[in-house]
């Protein structure tokens, strides 16, 4: 089993992920830290502790808010796609547990050194509690095998022209994290947007169980659906960590851009010219749309609600 923290925006696609590292008997959701990014942190902390309450009825994983804006750039969200909430399209109970009295990187650090054996960060937000836990408590990053975190794009962003929507949240979190020796895996826009759950998965889907029919209603009001599907871009991070034989990885080095009309671009070093040789990611850029259909609707009809 593998001991996973998962930092987020929920957010619909951190939502799914969520849901699905919940169930899944591979996986131990330890703690959860939630960050401004899809809607304010506020927001994203409720909907976290929704799908948590959701599937755990009162035996609840750790829920720890943190940072309300990026480090330098102004807060922009994404209400536009996920709803004022966040996370629209299902009611969920009113009757939620509270989150820990302690910051997100109050409780990143405790649980992490903790931990008996390293542990990995999952990042499916901004990277802004990951950012000032590395810079406040370096000593953690012995104790991380890995950040598997959603984000960047070797191409096209969703954001701007250059950048995908998490990193431009906050560049200078993502700068701060690629630059701090930890192990990372990046799964970006090239995996994403390829592994679309198609029309057909949600219709199955939501005939499956209550699980199926709440992941259906809050898919489906996406507001960044095309006729072939949705992106369910952050489920791909648990997807990479049940079944890597389905991705292919590239080492390379990632920059990360933090001023001018490029402001949050990750930029590969893909031919290796500019740091000597030397990586400090494993790049995401290929990806079996079928499988991952297949291995999402399996997901869902294992769920127990």
């Amino acid at each position: 089993m593998q001991k996973i923290i998962m930092d987020m925006d929920p957010g619909i696609d951190d939502a799914a992920a969520l849901s699905v590292a919940l169930n899944d008997p591979e996986l131990d959701v330890d703690l959860v830290t939630t960050v401004s990014g899809n809607v304010t942190v506020d927001k994203t902390t409720i909907n976290a502790l929704k799908i948590i309450n959701f599937f755990h009825d009162g035996d609840t994983v750790p829920v720890a808010a943190g940072a309300q804006d990026p480090l330098v750039k102004p807060f922009e969200d994404a209400a536009r796609i996920h709803g004022e909430s966040g996370m629209r399209g299902y009611e969920f109970s009113d009757d939620l547990p509270s989150p820990l009295k302690k910051t997100a990187v109050a409780a990143l650090h405790e649980h992490i050194m903790n931990c008996e054996e390293p542990v990995t960060l999952v990042a499916t937000g901004s990277y802004t509690n990951i950012a000032l836990l590395l810079s406040e408590y370096p000593e953690v990053k012995s104790k991380l095998s890995r950040i598997v975190a959603m984000g960047g794009a070797l191409g096209r962003g969703n954001m701007t022209s250059a950048a995908e929507f998490n990193v431009f949240t906050d560049p200078d979190a993502a700068k701060i994290m690629y630059q701090s020796g930890v192990p990372i895996v990046m799964i970006g826009l090239d995996v994403t947007k390829k592994a679309l759950l198609t029309n057909e998965t949600l219709e199955e889907i939501q005939n499956m169980n209550r699980a199926g029919k709440m992941l259906h209603d809050i898919i489906t009001s996406d507001g960044d659906q095309s006729e072939n599907g949705v992106a369910m871009h952050d489920v791909n991070t648990i997807f990479y960590l049940l079944h890597p034989e389905d991705l292919t990885t590239e080492p390379m080095w990632i920059d990360i851009q933090t001023t001018g009309p490029a402001n949050g671009a990750t930029v590969g070093d893909i031919r290796g010219a500019y740091h000597n040789g030397e990586t400090n990611a494993d790049v995401a850029v290929d990806i079996d749309a079928a499988a991952f259909n297949r291995w999402f609707k399996t997901e869902v009809q294992n769920m127990k609600k």
